[in-house]
């Protein structure tokens, strides 16, 4: 697997990807690169634009969370080969995602936060998850920020 150039836009990294696996015969990555092309390309049409750096994240994350959720209904229904297709597919899809703050980063923004706005209790998740998918962007992980906040809001 090769990880795209930062340097570019994230789809002119995702068209020369295409590109490389069409001419390297790697059919699998093909088709999952292909997919996430035509999610970016529906996605344009429907903005008017092409989508920005949050935007495109978004769409990843979108994939690698239908792999997973496959992945787990093949393992329930006994079909190791295509559970690992899709683990595969997460793998193609992961190297598009950006550098993820650690655990500990964000263990340590939502406890300045709390503090800082006084929040408390199951009311305080919105305002916390809110500030940090703003704060992080694309390097956070959502259902992380979610335990985290829920871990350090409870009593």
């Amino acid at each position: 697997m090769v990880a795209p150039a930062s340097a570019g836009s994230p789809r002119a990294d995702l068209e020369r990807d295409v590109k490389e696996a069409l001419r390297a015969r790697d059919n699998e990555r093909l088709q999952t690169l292909r997919m996430l092309l035509a999610e970016i390309k529906n996605k344009s049409i429907e903005l008017g634009r092409d989508p920005d750096r949050d935007e495109f994240t978004g769409l990843v994350r979108k994939g690698i969370k239908q792999r997973q959720e496959a992945a787990q209904q093949y393992e329930q229904g006994k079909r190791p080969e295509l559970r690992d297709k899709e683990l595969r597919e997460i793998g193609y899809l992961e190297c598009y995602l950006p550098a993820q703050a650690s655990e500990d980063d964000l263990r340590q923004a939502i406890r300045e936060l709390v503090a800082e706005r006084g929040l408390s209790g199951p009311s305080g998740i919105g305002p916390v998850m809110k500030e940090m998918m703003k704060r992080f962007g694309g390097a956070a992980d959502g259902a992380m920020v979610n335990r985290l906040a829920r871990e350090i809001l409870s009593p």
